[in-house]
């Protein structure tokens, strides 16, 4: 039997701010930390990752992991439910959730001002890039990011 609680929440319009970050720290005992919009570390990401680091798992991991906890994190954010709140609807309903959004589209790193070349990297009319001939990525996510995050979540919410 479910209740009201249980139906699926209409997602097609949440709109989920780029708060927060994950940010390198220099620190080879813990090289990444995820900070709210605030500035202030998300506590249990944090014991996630010393929990992960204690295994021996290298930075990559943590960058890969944080990464999808900061999808996570930001999902919840704009539901306004806390992490210590978060039931396996709200995990269920973020998952739906990727596979509707649109990703943010984000600048590249070595073009800050947007000023990058676009040679190659213009689609053809099959969708595959001009140069490469390799498939252009989609504006939303990947089945296995969808995965990914999912399995994240999962491992995170256990530890």
């Amino acid at each position: 039997m479910t209740d009201d609680g249980d139906m699926p929440r209409e997602l097609s319009g949440l709109v989920v701010p780029l708060l927060g970050s994950l940010e390198a720290t220099g620190d080879l005992f813990e090289p990444y930390r995820l900070v709210d919009g605030d500035g202030a570390v998300v506590v249990p990401v944090a014991a996630f990752f010393a929990e992960l680091a204690a295994c021996g798992r290298p930075a990559t991991t943590q960058r890969s992991y944080g990464m999808d906890l900061l999808r996570w994190f930001r999902f919840l954010w704009a539901l306004g439910v806390g992490w210590d709140q978060a039931t396996r609807i709200e995990a269920r309903d973020f998952c739906r959730w990727l596979q509707v959004a649109v990703k943010p589209h984000r600048r590249h790193w070595r073009y800050p001002d947007g000023d990058a070349p676009q040679s190659g990297g213009q689609r053809t009319a099959s969708g595959s890039n001009a140069v490469t001939g390799k498939a252009v990525r989609g504006d939303r996510y990947e089945a296995a990011t969808v995965a990914h995050c999912e399995s994240v979540i999962y491992r995170c919410c256990r530890a």
